[in-house]
């Protein structure tokens, strides 16, 4: 069997997909708000809590095909032993974060996507499965975040692929208006809002079901402990 590219996801049958955004996690790259409080070597610490904690806790449930996006691209095929078995891995490629998740939802086979980060603690695999259910009669779902942005972007991708992500005011509170600016006329679905963890006082609050080790079993298996 040819060995599948990591830039280029595997075509597959129409299917939910279900698209994890990642940073590659090293000190200055990821959590850098955070770390200003905590330091960085902690923020990291936490990150990488973080992103095994989703992929184990998502990429496992069959009802979507689970691609794990990696930033920055040169990272695409060196870190993330655990992602290996249980996500295929893409690249995010070039731009600001509206232009790499309107590549991601272009270059996927047919099929409703749902594109999500690794720094909400509190999300489940059934706030997943309520967005996919809400793409059957809506055009766009959100996951609203308190700080005005969106923690959970999903697209039909039928008739045709929209484009609501260009001039969005990043990490603002305009992000998500801006974004449904840009979907007048479509309709439009919410899931639960939830947070981000970038200050101290959020690290603090979720710290507890956050933080959690990955510990191999076998081959093909894992399980959390609590740290």
């Amino acid at each position: 069997m040819a060995k599948q590219s990591a830039a280029s996801p595997r075509r597959v049958a129409y299917a939910n997909h279900l698209v994890i955004m990642a940073k590659a996690p090293q000190l200055g790259r990821v959590k850098r708000r955070l770390g200003r409080e905590i330091g960085d070597v902690e923020a990291v610490r936490f990150y990488r809590s973080c992103l095994s904690h989703t992929v184990l806790r998502l990429a496992r449930d069959r009802r979507w095909r689970t691609l794990l996006a990696i930033d920055p691209d040169r990272d695409v095929g060196a870190c993330f032993s655990l992602s290996r078995k249980l996500a295929a891995r893409l690249t995010q490629g070039k731009g600001d974060l509206g232009q790499r998740m309107q590549r991601l939802f272009r270059r996927l086979p047919p099929g409703p996507a749902v594109i999500v980060g690794t720094d909400i603690p509190a999300m489940r695999a059934g706030d997943i499965a309520q967005a996919f259910a809400k793409l059957g009669g809506a055009d766009a779902v959100f996951g609203r975040a308190p700080d005005g942005g969106y923690w959970l972007v999903g697209l039909k991708r039928v008739p045709k692929l929209l484009a609501p992500f260009a001039g969005v005011r990043w990490s603002s509170s305009r992000a998500l208006v801006d974004t449904l600016k840009h979907l007048k006329g479509k309709r439009i679905g919410f899931v639960t809002t939830l947070s981000d963890v970038d200050i101290k006082r959020n690290w603090q609050l979720e710290r507890v079901g956050a933080e959690r080790l990955i510990v191999a079993v076998g081959a093909t298996r894992a399980r959390l402990i609590q740290l």
